[in-house]
């Protein structure tokens, strides 16, 4: 081997060292959540065997395969929505007619109010959402292909990985949506209770399909101690209310719209919002069933 050569090796050698050991990155969103394989494995056999085994076999395998694939050792600000259609695919499940619910910036509300899909199914009771709910997760370049101290928040960079996931997770969950649609939001939120720009007004709502949507159903339920912000018709729900109407959808405004209601005063059951005065015939009916409520929920 003459000195070309040696030189030649010495230098890939310290390329790659260099490579691997350069440093990482700092970014501001939490890095991917420990020990991510066996919750993904353990979240996917739960959901196929306790939570919604109506959705037939499922192969867990190939799913964390699909997942991890679309992100493991690639610049965590170049994810794509594409990336994920293989995990898209093989997680892809019905969802029961009249069972969509929709939401924004009042999450524990609606999985209070969907229990686990027995009421309705939100895309984070599906099993693409349920797999990846309250998970973080990035890759890196090099070794071991994962990004474990800090992944970055989409005020950083637009295309990271859980932006482009939660996308492609909307669209579909949206595109294959289909009865009577609810559409719950927090009336009580600072700015309004219909954000733009959200993954309901961007991903979600354009693709509503007007073949299989009846009507939709706009849920505006402010907090039990919180203020009275938006309501039907006015401020950022009349936004909303004018985007249905243009492409042509027949849809209803509640505020405060009862049973749900009747599921925060649970919690709330000496809440003024929670007296007779206020709910009128169904103070009597909170008094038999708000233990029995209590359980449930529990």
């Amino acid at each position: 081997m003459n000195n070309f050569h040696i030189l030649l090796g010495s230098f890939f050698f310290i390329s790659v060292v260099q490579l691997e050991e350069a440093p990482v990155r700092r970014w501001n969103g939490k890095g991917t959540t420990p020990n991510l394989q066996s919750i993904v494995l353990g979240r996917c056999y739960d959901y196929i065997e306790t939570v919604n085994p109506l959705v037939g076999k499922k192969n867990c395998s190939e799913i964390w395969e699909a997942f991890l694939k679309a992100f493991v050792g690639k610049d965590p600000c170049t994810l794509l929505p594409e990336h994920y259609e293989l995990f898209i695919n093989l997680t892809l499940h019905d969802i029961p007619a009249s069972k969509a619910l929709f939401w924004e910036n009042n999450k524990q509300l609606v999985h209070r109010y969907s229990d686990k899909t027995s009421r309705y199914m939100p895309l984070g009771d599906t099993l693409a959402g349920w797999i990846a709910d309250n998970l973080d997760w990035c890759g890196a370049l090099g070794n071991p292909g994962l990004e474990y101290s800090s992944c970055p928040t989409t005020a950083e960079c637009e295309n990271n990985p859980q932006e482009a996931f939660w996308r492609i997770a909307s669209v579909t969950y949206a595109k294959h949506s289909s009865g009577e649609i609810k559409i719950m939001l927090n009336g009580s939120t600072p700015g309004g209770a219909f954000p733009v720009p959200s993954f309901l007004a961007d991903y979600e709502i354009p693709n509503f399909q007007r073949g299989q949507v009846s009507n939709i159903s706009i849920l505006v339920m402010d907090e039990m101690d919180g203020p009275d912000i938006d309501s039907c018709g006015k401020n950022s729900i009349a936004v909303l209310e004018g985007i249905l109407a243009s492409r042509n959808f027949s849809f209803k405004c509640y505020d405060n719209y009862r049973p749900v209601r009747l599921l925060q005063c649970v919690d709330f059951p000496d809440n003024p919002e929670c007296s007779t005065g206020n709910l009128g015939s169904a103070h009597l009916w909170i008094s038999i069933m708000l233990p029995l409520l209590a359980v449930i929920v529990h």
